[in-house]
Parts: structure tokens; C-alpha cells; sequence
């Protein structure tokens, strides 16, 4: 889950020393560092170049609050071409709400193949809480992990049933895979409680797959995913991996999570196909994602939080995010929070990248040369985030970037969960399978079994998007370019 929020140094406390601070100072009464010489926002723009610009088609009909969408062409994107030329400035904008909440139930939406990380992993324990998505953060917080599936024998469904077993196709409890789950989540014969649905979810779609886990410390899942892929006009794939990081402090940190990784995949869905520009996509879907986690705010279950647990007033829900689309060539990724994106080449021919700037207390130190990268994120307050999806976020500021790979590789996005444990470039290329690209299911179980291994202290989610360059000569009309 990610750190609590933020304040900006105007109405919180110091960013060099986290004094207290009065609306209006000009210094810190503590350590005098002059407040007006704290780092701005760093530009949005790419970590690293990686490749070159390519020729995208103009988008054609409305966005979905009827305006004409916008679009960008190639001299708009962020970054640096192969030669070594600057791209401009992106230039966006957004034209009001769009997009809505995804249905859990949908698993193919037109010719688009849509999976979300709050759906139940198809290889789940027989019999598990089975409380649908839905209702997944209603029930109480079940502690009881699967048990080792060779440590419990299996009821034979020809014996006669005792009372109190299971009828068939009843829920069975993962513990003595006899006694029927009521209600309320405990088994009837036993007595245990049941993993909660959300413990660890898994999704592989295609060459796109994400792995979701509670960790070891914490009592809940309260991260989310979506990944899918649809089609462009030219009829050519656009692979998406969303993933969201419920924030701690805030109320139903897990619900904000999983409406913004619905939300912001929905609107990429409905988007890439009409011909919009990624990297505008990516925008409008973020937008998108903050619109469904403050509308979370408002509604009857936050009034009664916040009526049972009064100092958690100003903290609505909120989570942050980071998505990831390979489509026509391009990679672009986008972000508001502390959750990454990381490039690693297949071949581990060339250097492995982060793409992504941390909206945090540790990266605006090192921005403003007042701390060292390693100093930063050794500081306790390293993982204060300055940026994040929800209803007291100061304002909403969306980064993407679009980067051109020259070489086939695979992008991972994930939380802090995983990056904590490898947090370099370099330590997530050693951390992740030489074969990622061909399985990428496996690759994203190995890196969440990395950061349980490490440790666990967090909840860990990671989506693994292979993203392939085509061979020369193989008639790609982007390697004739």
C-alpha cells in the first residue's frame, strides 16, 4: 500500500527537516530553510530515451464528453529519437469527464479482451471465500492463508456427508476442504476464516499477465490491477497493464484502487480503438481514474466512515497509479504516485531503465540537490507521496511519456511492494526471468515471490507487458520507415 500523503511545504510541514509549518511562512522556524527554493514539479518528461519518433494516424470522432479529441503527432512526443534529436513538448489537454467503471463480469468487450485484478485468479484453492469483487471489502479481514495443498486431504464427494459438510457445489474451506463457508466467512465444520478474496490474485491475458499479493505484514490486499488488449483502426494490437496502489492513511484505500485500475482501463479501451493518440489516452484515462476514486467520496459509505472514525475525516479515499500501453510501435506509460514502470531488453543487450519520477518526498530532495539518492530513501520519510488519485489531492497532474524501442524487451509496472526490493534498473533486469517475454505470468509470479522473500512488508503488485520489436527484413512497415 502506498505511504501516507504528502502535504506541499505551504500547509504542512518542512520538506527538509518536516517541521510544522503556518500558511504563509517564508522560512522554517526549525532548520531555516527558505520555503520559496523548494524543487518544483519536475517537467514531464521521459527518464531515457529509447527510441524513435513513428508516424501515427489522426484520431477521428469525439472524445466521450463530445468534444473533438485531441491528438498528438510525432513532433509532440517527449524525449530524444535514436539520433540523438529532441522531440517538443507534448501538448495535451483534457475536455471533461470520460470513461466509467468497468464490469467485473466482462471478459471480452467487442473485439477487446479485458481482465481486471479484482476478479477471482482462475487457479484459485477449490472452495476459496468466493465473496465476488463486488462485495470483496465487506467482509471482515481473513487471515488464514491456503493451506499446503499436500497437507490436506481432499474429501472423497462419493462419501456419505456428515452434518454440517458441504453439500456439492457448495464453498468449500480451504483449510479442511470439507465443512461448507457461511455467510459470514467461517467454515461450518472447522470453524476457520477464510482468505479474503483479494489475498493474491492472478490474471494472464494473452502476452500481458499481473500477479497481486497481500504481503506478509498487512491484513489486507489493498492493491489493484486491470490488464487487456484491443485493437487499433489499422487493426494492429494495443496491449494495457494498469496498476494501482491503495494509499494507507486514507479510507478504503483497497476501493479507490480498484475503481481507478477499472476506470482508466475502460477508457484506454474505448480510446486506442477510435484512432486516439496513446500518450493522449493514457491522459484522459488517468483523468478518468481521479474522477471514480472522488466520486468515492461523496457516497453513502464514506459519510459512515467517516462518522465511525472521525480523525480520518479529511482523508478520503485515494490510491496512486501507473499504466503502461504498447501499441504501433510505441511504448507509453503514465503515472501519478509513487508505483513505477521499468524497461528491461530482452537480450540485456542494452541498459535496463526506469521510466518513470516518483511523486515523493525522497525524489523532490534529490530533485532540489538538498539530499543524495541513496540519503533520500534511507530517510523515514522517503515514501511520503507529494502526488496521488483522490478528493483532497491538492491538483491533479498527470505525467506520461512515449518512448520508441529500438530492441524487444518487457516493461514491469508495480508498487512499491516490489520496487522496495529492487529498486535500481539494474536490480529489477537481475530480479526478473531471462524469459519474460515468453511468460510473463511466471515472470510476475517470480518478482512478487522475490519481494515476499525479501521481506513482504508491503503489499506487492506487478504487471509484466512484453513489448516486441519485429525482426529486419520482416516487413513491418515501421522498421521501413
Amino acid at each position: 500500500m502506498a505511504s501516507q500523503m504528502h502535504e506541499p511545504a505551504a500547509a504542512s510541514s518542512c520538506p527538509n527537516c518536516a517541521e510544522p509549518l503556518e500558511r504563509g511562512d517564508l522560512f522554517c522556524g526549525g532548520c531555516g530553510f527558505d520555503l520559496a527554493a523548494a524543487p518544483a514539479r519536475p517537467a514531464d518528461r521521459p527518464t531515457v530515451a529509447i527510441g524513435t519518433p513513428v508516424e501515427w494516424p489522426r484520431a477521428t470522432g469525439t472524445d466521450t464528453s463530445g468534444t473533438p479529441v485531441p491528438v498528438s503527432v510525432p513532433g509532440d512526443l517527449p524525449g530524444t529519437d535514436s539520433g540523438g534529436g529532441p522531440l517538443s513538448e507534448p501538448a495535451l489537454r483534457y475536455d471533461g469527464p470520460v470513461g466509467h467503471a468497468a464490469s467485473p463480469e466482462a471478459s471480452a468487450i467487442g473485439p477487446t479482451a479485458y481482465a481486471t485484478g479484482t476478479h477471482v485468479p482462475p487457479h484459485a484453492p477449490a472452495g476459496g471465500s468466493g465473496s465476488g469483487p463486488a462485495n470483496a471489502s465487506a467482509g471482515g479481514d481473513f487471515e488464514l492463508a491456503a493451506p499446503d495443498p499436500g497437507s490436506v486431504v481432499a474429501a472423497d464427494p462419493r462419501a456419505e456427508l456428515a452434518p454440517g459438510m458441504a453439500q456439492p457445489g457448495g464453498k468449500l474451506c480451504v483449510a479442511c476442504r470439507a465443512g461448507r463457508v457461511d455467510t459470514d466467512g467461517y467454515c461450518e465444520n472447522c470453524g476457520h476464516a477464510q482468505p479474503r478474496e483479494r489475498d493474491h490474485m492472478e490474471q494472464e491475458l494473452g502476452s500481458v499477465a499481473a500477479v497481486s499479493d497481500r504481503g506478509l505484514r498487512h491484513h489486507r490486499n489493498e492493491d489493484s490491477f486491470a490488464v487487456s488488449s484491443t485493437a487499433l483502426p489499422d487493426g494492429s494490437p494495443a496491449v494495457v497493464a494498469i496498476v494501482c496502489d491503495g494509499v494507507s492513511s486514507a479510507t478504503r484505500p483497497d476501493e479507490a484502487s480498484a475503481a481507478a485500475a477499472s476506470t482508466a482501463n475502460e477508457v484506454l479501451l474505448e480510446t486506442l480503438p477510435r484512432g486516439t493518440h496513446p500518450q493522449q489516452a493514457m491522459h484522459e484515462a488517468i483523468v478518468a481514474a481521479a474522477d471514480a476514486v472522488n466520486g468515492l467520496a461523496a457516497d453513502r459509505g464514506q459519510r459512515e466512515a467517516m462518522e465511525h472514525d472521525p480523525h480520518r475525516h479529511q482523508n478520503a479515499p485515494a490510491c496512486t497509479i501507473v499504466g503502461a500501453v504498447a501499441a504501433g510501435g510505441l511504448l507509453v506509460v503514465g503515472w501519478v504516485g509513487d508505483s513505477r514502470a521499468y524497461w528491461v531488453p530482452d537480450d540485456r543487450s542494452g541498459p535496463p531503465a526506469r521510466l518513470t519520477e516518483d511523486d515523493s518526498w525522497a525524489a523532490q530532495m534529490v530533485a532540489a540537490g538538498l539530499m543524495s539518492e541513496a540519503e533520500a530513501y534511507a530517510d523515514e520519510r522517503a515514501h511520503a507521496i507529494t502526488g496521488w488519485l483522490g478528493a483532497d489531492a491538492y491538483e491533479l497532474e498527470p505525467h506520461t511519456a512515449s518512448f520508441k524501442p529500438d530492441r524487444s524487451g518487457v516493461v514491469v509496472v508495480c508498487t512499491d511492494g516490489l520496487w522496495n526490493y529492487a529498486e535500481g534498473a539494474d536490480d529489477m533486469a537481475r530480479a526478473i526471468p531471462a524469459d519474460a517475454a515468453g511468460r510473463p505470468l511466471h515472470s510476475a509470479q517470480v518478482l512478487v515471490g522475490h519481494a515476499l522473500d525479501g521481506g513482504g512488508h508491503d503489499n506487492v503488485t506487478v504487471a509484466v507487458l512484453p513489448f516486441t520489436v519485429p525482426q529486419q527484413g520482416a516487413g513491418s512497415a515501421y522498421n521501413k520507415a
